[in-house]
């Protein structure tokens, strides 16, 4: 069996892979990670929904992804969803049940990160409404459209390190906003969405991963400036353990192959309810300052079901 890792691409993952016949839904193909895996999979085959708030930019963005599926056999169609907006997440779903065609994968990569203070339209904390909540209801809402066998890819981030989730104050509405705490907290939402979901459908054969693709230059660092880019960059570098390899930045082909690997390559019960990174289920961090592994309040199943049941309450519906 081929050993991956953080140089893998998309292309060197699904080699020798065939996708056709199965549906697979992307979500955030405006750019970036997004349009890169739409690529590789509709270059093997698969049929690719792909979901972008900007339907205009999604459709110039993703000309290659045409391209790959006219030559792979694969094909790709666009809905709108804006995952700050619940009416919008609710129409999607919507649309997608009405359609009734089934799904084999959902690949849950939109997201935003280090955002200034904000809330989306249902007054959420822009980060962890749209990371999380935005994606918590989409998902829960086609569940019934996965197959069996079927995997949900979660993409998190080695930044759920900078907080677990606050339960008690998830708008901070109670505390001083700080834009990489507010990352965290939705990243690490994004871990434990998908242990509870894994924990749920599971018996039906359908499993479920977070990732985290690796530091990669995309869209996702728009709000950042250059001298706190720098800063992160510095930050990583002097927290790393003794011995590890430099810090380098992921190709984008790099950063969107262990969503591949998670989703089309790995075993089920490999990756099931876990967090991978670098093409591997990452190992149990046990401290703060190394820049690989996972924090085990992020895999900790009564905080998943605890972010489950406050998910619920916040959007006012029960899955």
């Amino acid at each position: 069996m081929t050993i991956f890792g953080a140089e893998s691409t998309t292309d060197e993952v699904l080699e020798g892979v065939d996708l056709s016949g199965r549906r697979i839904l992307v979500t955030g193909v405006s750019a970036g990670l997004g349009v890169e895996t739409a690529r590789a999979l509709a270059a093997h085959g698969a049929d690719v929904v792909g979901a972008a708030r900007d339907l205009a930019k999604a459709e110039a963005a993703t000309a290659s992804v045409r391209a790959a599926a006219r030559d792979g056999g694969g094909s790709l169609e666009l809905i709108r969803l804006d995952l700050a907006s619940l009416a919008s997440v609710r129409a999607a779903a919507d649309a997608l049940i009405a359609d009734g065609r089934p799904l084999d994968i959902i690949i849950a990569n939109a997201g935003v990160m280090a955002c200034p203070k904000g809330v989306t339209a249902d007054g959420f904390e822009t980060q962890f409404g749209t990371n999380h909540l935005g994606h918590f209801v989409l998902v829960n809402r086609i569940a019934p459209l996965l197959k069996p066998g079927g995997r949900l890819v979660s993409l998190s981030s080695a930044g759920h390190r900078y907080s677990d989730v606050d339960l008690d104050d998830p708008n901070f509405d109670h505390t001083d906003y700080e834009e990489f705490v507010a990352y965290g907290r939705s990243k690490t939402a994004n871990i434990l969405f998908a242990v509870e979901f894994d924990r749920r459908h599971r018996d039906r054969g359908i499993r479920a991963a977070a990732v985290h693709p690796g530091v990669i230059r995309t869209e996702l660092s728009r709000h950042m400036t250059q001298e706190a880019q720098d800063a992160l960059i510095a930050s990583i570098t002097a927290n790393q353990p003794e011995g590890a390899p430099a810090f380098h930045w992921k190709t984008v082909p790099q950063g969107a192959a262990t969503s591949i690997w998670a989703a089309i390559v790995a075993a089920p019960d490999e990756i099931g309810g876990r967090y991978a990174e670098d093409c591997h289920v990452a190992e149990i961090a046990t401290g703060t300052s190394r820049r690989d592994g996972v924090q085990p309040y992020a895999l900790d199943p009564e905080r998943a079901k605890a972010l489950w049941a406050k998910s619920e309450e916040m959007v006012g519906e029960r899955f």
